[in-house]
């Protein structure tokens, strides 16, 4: 019992560092990410065991970039995202999957004007909204292709990863 424990966290830190490290070799394409796409696979392959990497990847985060206010919304938008992805489990369609990222690409810089309508009001929350819409329409656009076309190939290796 003790090496399957092992074992399972070993692969989950693999697969946090796996987000950072994707994140971070992306980051100077702005709004162009893969981790919308590993978040969906994560939480096909692991369901509710998702949330400890999302969360060990958002302190990497955090660590790396700084405790800033966007970063709150990370706390709940990757999440949210793959409580999307778990509750289409049984659909195996790479098509479905990337325009689920592709909206989440979209509706990316709403979800995280949150917590500037907490800090700021409600003009501060919309103001940041809209002045990213730019850099939504190419988040959503590079997480439907990114998602198309490598769905399939990373989920057979996480797949293979994640089965015991």
């Amino acid at each position: 019992m003790r090496g399957h424990r092992t074992r399972d966290l070993a692969v989950m830190g693999l697969l946090a560092a796996l987000l950072f490290a994707g994140q971070v070799a992306l980051a100077s394409l702005p709004n162009v990410e893969i981790v919308s796409l590993l978040v969906i696979l994560y939480a096909l392959a692991l369901g509710r065991r998702v949330f400890p990497v999302i969360y060990t990847f958002v302190l990497l985060e955090g660590i790396f970039y700084g405790f800033g206010i966007w970063w709150i919304s990370y706390l709940y938008v990757w999440p949210a995202l793959a409580l999307f992805a778990m509750a289409f489990r049984k659909v195996d369609s790479p098509v479905f999957f990337s325009i689920l990222s592709g909206f989440f690409g979209l509706f990316f810089g709403a979800l995280c004007a949150v917590p500037y309508f907490f800090a700021g009001g409600p003009a501060a929350a919309f103001a940041y909204w809209i002045s990213g819409i730019p850099f939504d329409l190419v988040h959503c656009g590079g997480n439907f292709i990114l998602c198309l076309a490598l769905f399939r190939p990373l989920k057979r290796v996480i797949t293979a990863l994640t089965s015991d």
